[in-house]
């Protein structure tokens, strides 16, 4: 008989990397992969509680496959069991809780329930990057985890206490991983961790470990996920010229204002992070700078806010990802005065967002007449519309009669699409079957 299974993902890349492999495990074993949506055997819901909103979409998620017929084994992992598991255990129709430093086991551990053994999930080995290299995900690009865990503290966050301290990966793990997954068939590898600026390892940082994973043959292009502003510099940027690493970062700045963010318990001011974006601007002006902003701080007073209106309009981020304060039980800003009241965090993420549309159309509009090199991830036979992401992680849609996925396509960007997310139109200059430039 073939077991199906389900899984559902919330929150950040490295999530979703952890995720990818457990996927193709299951599959390499003969399971078959179903939509959550789907009757399955099993589910897996990995979980997220980096704010109120995950913990919601994760208790969902939850909920819906306790729900489900024919009583169903739900394996719930990620931070919200190393965070909630009392609370999440008062919750009815939960086979198994999985911590983050046993979720490489979670194959074992339902392999183990199917043959009837007596399983205890906290009797699994302790391995943060025990997973496999993965060949069959639900994503075009591959992400390869280079690092777990965080030391900064910053008082809004419990990433500290779910993940555990900083702790880098051995290079030449990192480097096989990559191996493979080219040798897959993959042709972009996304660089994601917890903290990736703080990557060390045998005395290489993460600025030489870019330079090495730019250095293993065959043609695939590399991204660096979400990175915090700390651990790297000029080196780093000048390897934004080498044609693998793509020209886009993910640049978490979380507050426009030095008191917030001396709050917050950062490790840089706005002069230093601004200098960060001049500096890689300078380099290169196309290059795309996105960012995440919490609004509704405690202590965050109106002319915080503008501040931070005012630095998101200057960085000409293309895209920000809003977060409104949510208290984080064992932080300490948790335990602040002056929480900002809900309604004035709701009204400051509109407006947070309202920007965030205004950068995006400015900066896809400013790239039409120029090239991208866009790897197609979804193509319609039916009204010949390939659709993928460019160089500078902007998505692209344009028609071609190949119709092939996971290939290289030179587009000259003609127009922008309608609505606040625009799609750049393109028309297909070159087809680069296998090739990246």
């Amino acid at each position: 008989m073939t077991r199906k299974i389900a899984f559902k993902t919330l929150g950040c890349r490295l999530n979703q990397y952890e995720t990818d492999a457990l996927v193709s495990q299951f599959h390499k074993s003969g399971y078959k992969i179903v939509d959550y949506n789907e009757e399955a055997d099993i589910y897996v819901v990995n979980t997220c509680t980096v704010t109120n909103q995950g913990d919601a979409k994760s208790r969902k998620a939850i909920y819906r496959a306790t729900k489900k017929h024919d009583d169903p084994v739900v394996i719930v992992t990620g931070c919200m069991v190393d965070g909630q598991k009392e609370q999440l255990q008062k919750l009815n129709g939960i086979t198994y809780f999985v911590e983050n430093a046993q979720k490489s086991s979670i194959f074992n551990i339902a392999d183990a329930h199917f043959k009837g053994e007596t399983v205890n999930p906290e009797e699994y080995n302790k391995d943060l990057f025990g997973f496999e290299p993965a060949d069959t995900t639900f994503h075009t690009r591959s992400y390869i985890k280079i690092q777990d865990g965080c030391d900064n503290f910053c008082t809004f966050c419990i990433v500290p206490k779910v993940r555990g301290r900083a702790v880098s990966r051995p290079i030449r793990d990192i480097l096989e991983n990559i191996r493979q997954v080219v040798d897959f068939g993959f042709k972009e590898v996304v660089l994601t961790g917890v903290n990736l600026g703080r990557y060390t390892y045998d005395g290489i940082d993460f600025e030489h470990l870019v330079e090495q994973v730019l250095e293993v043959p065959g043609d695939f292009r590399v991204r660096i996920s979400s990175i915090e502003p700390e651990g790297f510099g000029d080196r780093l940027f000048s390897l934004f010229g080498h044609p693998k690493l793509m020209p886009h970062l993910h640049l978490c700045l979380q507050s426009g204002s030095d008191k917030i963010l001396l709050k917050m318990r950062r490790f840089y001011n706005i002069k230093t992070f601004m200098s960060m974006v001049d500096r890689i601007r300078g380099r290169y002006p196309d290059f795309n700078l996105t960012t995440d902003i919490i609004v509704g701080f405690p202590g965050e007073m109106e002319e915080d806010f503008e501040q931070s209106c005012k630095i998101v309009r200057e960085a000409g981020f293309s895209h920000i990802h809003t977060f409104k304060y949510s208290k984080r039980d064992g932080t300490r800003a948790a335990r602040m005065e002056k929480q900002v009241p809900g309604k004035v965090k709701n009204e400051r993420s509109r407006a947070i967002r309202d920007i965030s549309a205004e950068n995006k159309k400015q900066y896809r509009g400013s790239l039409i007449g120029k090239e991208q090199q866009v790897l197609i991830e979804k193509y319609n036979a039916s009204t010949q519309m390939a659709k993928g992401y460019g160089n500078l992680y902007i998505p692209i849609e344009f028609k071609t009669g190949a119709g092939l996925q996971n290939n290289f396509s030179k587009v000259l960007l003609t127009g922008l699409g309608p609505g606040d997310d625009p799609v750049l139109q393109g028309k297909m200059e070159e087809w680069n079957i296998g090739k990246m430039e």
